[in-house]
């Protein structure tokens, strides 16, 4: 079997945050005294020059600036980065552009000047509207300043924007949890993303987990209930954490989701890339800390210094690779689709498919499967089937 490569989609990753929160393990970084804003855009564009000779010709679909915090960064500058991806590389029409936001961090020149940039899609990092749930999690905003910022993008032409809420949060009951939905909801966001609180290794809240934390089944009432209230206001539950409007699905994350490539730039960012040719999937990622980063893409540096590693997915891995991806989606896949993401044969997953048909996990004629609602509920147990020495 030939690959055949999906769309590609561009990651920026903008490593700094006001302050670290204590339940992240994304790559994010307090921020410095004073930002090295030149500094970083410079080594962005030598990071994209380094991985162009392996994407010619291919276009991007979509680009998403994720961190830590990228709304720290001035307008000005992503739109030197945008300006500088979009010269190097091929932009489909309408292209989809998202930028993370941090409530906290937000003004109505910033969001005009955003837009201005090329960016069409925000996504702020609301997490609760409460502030009380809000200052267990360590941010640096409130409910109503969430709620302000959010109006003052809609007021600068923002119509594509995306709430991230968490639930089952210190001290937080079921009435709360769907207060923060119906908050949220009446903002009238094209997009939500609804999250469990995790204690992720290696994080303040891993190492002394706050109080009041709700118990699994007080965590559970809280997902049943704030599910059927978005479901209710029109929002279609797409993947695992993500609900949308008709036509407003994150393509981003379907890159994502779907298998597709997706080129990482900044530092820790990860890209993922196929090579129809040979058949090869590479996975690609760059170094995590900020100023090793930057010093192994300023002037004189060796070439591909800044690359924290890289490996290939070697074919057993593949159906788990695929799979762990394609499974938080609630859209039925094809054996077509598999065979083209990941160069195997069908039959290369038909045993695994028997044993999660057998168990109500799938359904399916053969060539398209779909998850039933047992599949969603023993997820990480339907991935595993795939999962091989």
């Amino acid at each position: 079997m030939s690959l055949v490569p999906g769309p590609l989609a561009l990651y920026i990753h903008i490593p700094w945050c006001v302050r670290k929160c204590p339940y992240c393990d994304f790559n994010s970084h307090a921020r410095p005294q004073e930002l090295p804003v030149a500094e970083y855009v410079a080594a962005l564009v030598r990071d994209l020059e380094f991985d162009l000779p392996d994407v010619w010709g291919r276009t991007v679909h979509s680009v998403f600036f994720g961190g830590g915090t990228p709304s720290l960064f001035p307008a000005s500058a992503i739109n030197e980065i945008l300006a500088a991806c979009s010269a190097r590389l091929r932009f489909a029409p309408g292209a989809e552009i998202t930028l993370e936001c941090n409530p906290g961090t937000a003004e109505y020149d910033r969001f005009e000047g955003y837009r201005e940039a090329g960016v069409n899609r925000l996504s702020f990092g609301v997490q609760s509207f409460d502030d009380g749930c809000l200052a267990a999690l360590g941010r640096i905003h409130g409910g109503a300043e969430a709620e302000r910022a959010v109006r003052l993008a809609q007021e600068a032409g923002f119509d594509n924007l995306n709430l991230d809420l968490m639930y089952a949060l210190p001290g937080q009951t079921p009435a709360m949890a769907l207060q923060d939905i119906d908050r949220a909801i009446a903002l009238q966001p094209a997009h939500l993303s609804h999250y469990h609180l995790t204690l992720e290794p290696n994080t303040l809240f891993a190492a002394r987990p706050p109080a009041g934390l709700p118990d699994e089944d007080l965590a559970w009432a809280m997902q049943e209930a704030c599910q059927q209230r978005i479901a209710e206001a029109g929002f279609g539950h797409y993947e695992i954490s993500a609900y949308a409007r008709p036509g407003r699905q994150c393509r981003h994350n379907l890159a994502y989701w779907t298998y597709a490539d997706y080129l990482g730039i900044g530092a820790g960012a990860h890209g993922k890339l196929s090579f129809g040719a040979d058949g090869r999937i590479l996975r690609r990622w760059k170094k995590k800390n900020p100023r090793e980063y930057l010093a192994a893409l300023a002037p004189g540096a060796a070439r591909g210094a800044h690359i924290g590693g890289e490996e290939d997915v070697l074919l057993p891995a593949r159906p788990f690779d695929y799979m762990l991806n394609r499974l938080r989606l609630h859209a039925p896949f094809s054996l077509s689709e598999f065979e083209q993401a990941t160069g195997l044969p069908r039959h290369a997953i038909a045993a695994e498919l028997a044993t999660a048909e057998e168990r109500g996990w799938l359904e399916g004629n053969g060539e398209v499967y779909a998850l039933t609602r047992l599949g969603r509920d023993f997820n990480n147990d339907l991935v595993s089937l795939f999962l091989r020495d």
